[in-house]
């Protein structure tokens, strides 16, 4: 057998379930793993050895009582650090939730706990998801494992990271304008961002509710499928999570995509494409060509409006839902202070990052008096103009293929003074979020340096067995997946 941490989920998972290895053997070679790479790395912001030591253990006793909980039973995974996790300090990488400690799970940490997976810990992320390098933590930096001076992406950096350092065999994300699939792209790994309301957002720390949503990080297609499995479906404690049914994604993967109709949209060509992403865009839809698909070209005429309307939603919302962070109930707290206003701008002040500040401050502003119709109302106004686009796409063709990412992870510090250069990075995801689409981002072929880069499929909402299944079809007529990084 090849070095524990080397297989993929669903092969550790098979070696589990044939009694090939425990459980406590799992997590012995990923505390290892985690020892000798993580120096470089710095994908966790905590590791949670004595919780995880527990979780294996227990899976163990179940699997010796022939009461396996199924695929994730004893499986090593990781979570966001904006997902809340009882008992283990949750700072969704800010300064003004230090030292917060959850009384309670997020529902997606529960659903995984219930599955009898071994959480190892929660991994580094851009403040409040707000980023697209994780770069704007104030803890520290993540290292993309390919290239150790350059980024992982963002925000959920870490979380991509450490599946691609074979850290963990799985991780969860959250994608707010691409933040699961553009990390999953600049690392070499697969990630979805489900239809929003798959998923439950129940116990997520909030940037913008309309567009959050969690979903999973693997090694490959079916890895990803095997936790969407895990996590999806109603929560009562969730009133916007959907009540549709939740298919077995992973047995649904036939790797066939003979029939179907494959669009490709001009608009998502945009300025500045890297030529080595766009020409491995087109190589990879003649592929699926070649595999009995039809290629469709097509237009999503406002794809142009897209990252501002985004902007301006999503920061307004993080106004509104940051504002409950104000010194007093939880977080940091200024000291020195002798009036409660003082005690509001102080504690933010302090607490805040600068790209979290920034947000917060065009929100408020596009909320405001007076700017609310030109800017708020235009931008939801936008929003409804390209889920129609989506919609009269899929008239069309059943999933619609880009790149993920214009560009490969680009050097740490690179972009940070130029904050319109990190937003652009995320031009060709944005658009799936505001539509509350399923997407999807699968390894393509890397540079001539290296770097990885990403496939990106989106479908129809709640469809994504379709989604999964083309990126199935491509990752089993590439390699690209299994390339590992040099560490």
């Amino acid at each position: 057998m090849s070095a524990l941490y080397e297989l993929t989920l669903a092969e550790v998972s098979l070696a589990l379930a044939q009694r090939r290895v425990s459980a406590s053997e799992v997590l012995d070679a990923q505390v290892a793993r985690l020892g000798a790479v993580e120096p470089r790395v710095q994908a966790f912001l905590r590791i949670d050895e004595a919780g995880a030591r527990a979780a294996a253990t227990a899976s163990d006793a179940r699997r010796s009582a022939g009461q396996s909980l199924g695929p994730l039973d004893g499986v090593p995974v990781a979570l966001k650090d904006n997902l809340l996790t009882r008992g283990v300090e949750t700072t969704a990488g800010s300064r003004i939730l230090s030292g917060y400690v959850p009384p309670n799970d997020a529902t997606v940490t529960t659903r995984l706990k219930q599955a009898g997976a071994v959480i190892l810990g929660k991994t580094n992320l851009d403040e409040f998801a707000m980023g697209s390098s994780t770069e704007s933590c104030p803890f520290h930096l993540t290292q993309n494992p390919y290239a150790l001076d350059r980024v992982p992406g963002g925000s959920s950096g870490g979380s991509a990271a450490a599946v691609a350092a074979r850290e963990v065999f799985g991780a969860l994300g959250s994608d707010t304008g691409g933040s699961i699939r553009q990390p999953a792209a600049l690392t070499n790994v697969v990630g979805l961002k489900p239809t929003w309301g798959r998923v439950s957002r129940s116990g997520v720390i909030a940037y913008a509710s309309s567009l959050d949503q969690v979903g999973p990080f693997g090694r490959t297609v079916t890895d990803v499928a095997l936790q969407l499995k895990v996590i999806a479906g109603h929560d009562p404690a969730d009133s916007t999570s959907s009540d549709a049914p939740v298919p077995d994604y992973a047995a649904g993967l036939t790797g066939s995509v003979k029939g179907l109709r494959i669009g490709l949209p001009r608009e998502y060509e945009v300025a500045g494409m890297d030529p080595h992403v766009l020409a491995s865009v087109k190589a990879a839809a003649k592929t699926l060509q070649g595999l009995g698909a039809t290629l469709v070209e097509l237009s999503l005429p406002h794809t142009g409006a897209a990252l501002a309307a985004y902007y301006l939603i999503a920061s307004s919302e993080a106004s509104s839902n940051l504002g409950r962070y104000d010194g007093v109930r939880f977080g940091h707290r200024a000291e020195g202070v002798k009036t409660l206003r003082e005690l509001y701008v102080k504690s933010r002040s302090e607490g805040f990052g600068e790209e979290v500040k920034r947000r917060i401050m065009l929100g408020t502003f596009a909320l405001s008096a007076g700017y609310h119709d030109a800017y708020s109302v235009k931008a939801q106004q936008v929003r409804t103009l390209i889920r129609r686009d989506f919609e009269q796409a899929f008239g069309v063709c059943d999933v619609v293929l880009s790149a993920t990412s214009p560009v490969p992870a680009w050097k740490q510090g690179e972009k940070l003074d130029d904050p319109l250069a990190l937003y652009l990075m995320d031009v060709l995801t944005i658009p799936c979020n505001l539509a509350g689409l399923p997407g999807v981002s699968v390894p393509m072929a890397p540079t001539s340096a290296g770097l990885p880069t990403g496939l990106q499929v989106l479908g129809r909402p709640f469809d994504e067995q379709t989604v999964l299944n083309v990126a199935h079809a491509w990752e089993r007529e590439t390699s690209y997946f299994r390339r590992a990084p040099e560490l």
